[in-house]
């Protein structure tokens, strides 16, 4: 390996796992081979994120400019404020887009860590980018049509930046955070705040306006869940892996969460030999999914993970802890 992959391997990846000083000659050629590897596992987990950014974006532009703006339908959390105020007072809607979500961008910053916030960031501003830049059809002028297609590229949008480990409509981050502090369900906090946003709608658009634009909502929210497959806004993990100890430190202090271990043992071969293993259990939300799995990659890629969903939790939590140090 040539001096200036090594420095590359020591800046990325290494100086963060040691308080040596960053020169080559302290680091074994393992760990040089270790930290090439998780750098390249970076890389191509980064690759895929920026395409299914990319995705969300042009797909909900084309929610917003080809089908809801031209109707002055709205649909549920951030991007139905953007909606409504830019229907209310004209305002450009790639403006609104960035103002409305810069609180929910600093939200996410403290309470999801700086690399999330970061790739909402990017999204958010590549929607806004591309709501000022690019044209694009009126597809049709039926309102059915238009709430229900709207809904969907919006949703779209919105479900392929999850994918991506972001999001351009802050609302869960939002949601995230009272239900933590109230201790509610995340469910119930957008229950909440889409009703003040739809009563909104009926008073200042008119109650057909609104009734279409929760058709928007309903059809957003059902392709949101589609293309996340299901995931709820909790997740359950079970982990085996004969990494476990590093795989649980690694959920405690960089995802910020609790984990409950049980003692198991491992099924294998014609014969069926066992061996004890350690089995660990942990709860995260879905935002967080993206962050977890490629840690887990780095630590031991053949790692057996079971994900199902979970309703919602309470108490077990550690404090929240940025993702990135």
């Amino acid at each position: 390996m040539n001096s200036f992959w090594k420095q590359v391997i020591i800046q990325t990846t290494l100086r963060y796992k040691s308080e040596k000083t960053a020169n080559n000659k302290n680091y074994s050629n393992f760990a040089f081979a270790k930290g090439y590897r998780e750098f390249l596992i970076n890389i191509k987990r980064l690759f895929k994120d920026l395409i299914l950014i990319t995705i969300g974006i042009f797909s909900a532009s084309f929610g917003f400019k080809g089908f809801l703006l031209t109707n002055h339908f709205i649909d549920g959390g951030a991007t139905g404020i953007s909606l409504l105020i830019s229907a209310l007072t004209g305002i450009p809607l790639y403006i609104l887009i960035i103002c409305v979500n810069i609180p929910f961008i600093i939200l996410a910053y403290n309470i999801l860590g700086k690399q999330f916030a970061f790739k909402t960031a990017i999204a958010i501003t590549g929607l806004s980018i591309v709501l000022a830049t690019i044209t694009f059809p009126d597809v049709t002028k039926d309102n059915l049509l238009v709430a229900i297609f709207g809904g969907f590229f919006l949703g779209a949008g919105i479900g392929f930046s999850i994918r991506g480990g972001a999001v351009i409509d802050g609302t869960e981050v939002l949601a995230i955070f009272l239900s933590r502090k109230f201790g509610t369900t995340i469910g119930d906090i957008i229950i909440i705040i889409n009703v003040f946003i739809f009563a909104a709608a009926a008073y200042f658009l008119g109650v057909e306006i609104a009734l279409y634009s929760m058709i928007t909502y309903l059809a957003a929210s059902k392709t949101l869940d589609f293309i996340v497959e299901g995931i709820e806004e909790y997740t359950g993990v079970t982990i085996v892996s004969s990494h476990s100890e590093e795989i649980r430190q690694m959920i405690i202090h960089k995802m910020g969460r609790g984990v409950t271990v049980y003692s198991g043992k491992k099924g294998y071969g014609k014969r069926g030999e066992t061996k004890d293993v350690e089995i660990i259990y942990t709860v995260i939300t879905r935002l967080e999914l993206n962050k977890l799995t490629t840690e887990i990659e780095k630590i031991e890629p053949t790692a057996f993970v079971v994900m199902n969903s979970v309703k919602d939790t309470k108490g077990g939590m550690i404090k929240k802890r940025p993702l990135e140090h």
